[in-house]
């Protein structure tokens, strides 16, 4: 009875370590997307303040020259 108790035991706790465990990488992943999703849209905004400001400078060094 102790042996089987003990084991019954040891394999409850480590089911709910698992589920635990996938519970959390499974956060990992959604924050990760969420990340890429960020990281996509300020490369899109970096693209147009470079382009704006590459458009001003020529501009401006027109107007020096």
């Amino acid at each position: 009875v102790g042996v089987g108790y003990r084991l019954s035991s040891h394999e409850k706790i480590c089911t709910e370590r698992m589920a635990q465990l996938i519970k959390s990488i499974d956060e990992l992943k959604k924050d990760v997307k969420e990340m890429r999703a960020d990281m996509n849209k300020w490369k899109g905004a970096g693209s147009i303040i470079i382009l704006l400001g590459s458009i001003l400078g020529s501009v401006f060094y027109f107007f020096i020259k």
